[in-house]
């Protein structure tokens, strides 16, 4: 590989946040984007998670802040963008990764769960990039990577609240990539496929709906969470300079099938 395409995907000096990057493919990413030279900031609720995530990011050679926050809570979002303004700098990426999903029957789902989930996995997004919208107008070459989902797309039985959170997440990141782009932030969002975590493993370990998604599924596996690191380096590189409002789908062909045997 030569140097100028090597130079595309390098983020060395640039500064990475993974809001929900403590934890499941949150913290695979925010690694990822460590081992591309980025210093790297995961941020989550939880301060022993938050300690481990940094500890990994240090052990790879790179800058980090401890950080907690909580995405429900505007006070705590612009907090974090000030502990890590303080410390290093800037910021360049910002990945929004937080989320929560609950599988019941639409028709028993309460108020205040339907709420919750909206407010993590939405309003939450949009507590974090309005809070870094400054930093990130400052980078010259900034980009937003919003987690979406195959249910930003397609119905999935039972996850009403999840699925209609990610098809705003969707939504918002066309929206942003629209209004942002004349800042030089470029706004894209990352649309995994069933990558097993632990918010979703009691959803697919041994169960129907497991067995449903491999068979639906051309590749016949789930998905192994270093394999969204590709997509999310090009994302946050130069070699997206002129991406903006697009959805990468890494799902091992389901969006695409339609019978499969």
């Amino acid at each position: 590989m030569s140097n100028s395409i090597r130079s595309l995907f390098d983020l060395a000096g640039r500064v990475a946040v993974v809001v929900g990057g403590t934890s499941g493919l949150g913290k695979t990413l925010a690694l990822g984007l460590a081992d591309a030279g980025a210093d790297v900031v995961a941020g989550g609720r939880r301060a022993d998670f938050v300690d481990k995530a940094a500890a990994e990011i240090e052990a790879k050679g790179r800058q980090t802040v401890r950080e907690v926050v909580d995405v429900q809570n505007r006070l705590s979002v612009d907090k974090f963008r000030d502990g890590i303004l303080k410390k290093l700098g800037h910021v360049d990426i910002l990945v929004n990764a937080a989320g929560q999903i609950q599988r019941k029957p639409t028709s028993e789902v309460s108020e205040s769960d339907w709420q919750r989930i909206l407010d993590i996995n939405v309003t939450g997004v949009l507590r974090a990039c309005q809070s870094f919208y400054a930093p990130l107008k400052q980078s010259g070459h900034a980009r937003i990577i919003n987690i979406a989902s195959l249910t930003s797309f397609v119905s999935l039985l039972e996850v009403a609240a999840y699925a209609a959170s990610k098809a705003a997440v969707l939504s918002l990141t066309r929206s942003l990539a629209q209004e942002w782009a004349k800042d030089n932030i470029a706004v894209n969002a990352l649309a995994p496929g069933v990558f097993p975590t632990e918010i979703n493993a009691r959803l697919l370990d041994g169960t129907e709906r497991g067995r449903e998604f491999l068979v639906r599924t051309p590749m016949r596996r789930f998905g192994r969470p270093e394999e969204l690191v590709g997509a999310t380096l090009l994302l946050a590189s130069d070699a997206a300079s002129y991406m903006a409002g697009e959805c990468i789908v890494v799902d091992g062909g389901m969006l695409a099938t339609g019978v499969n045997s």
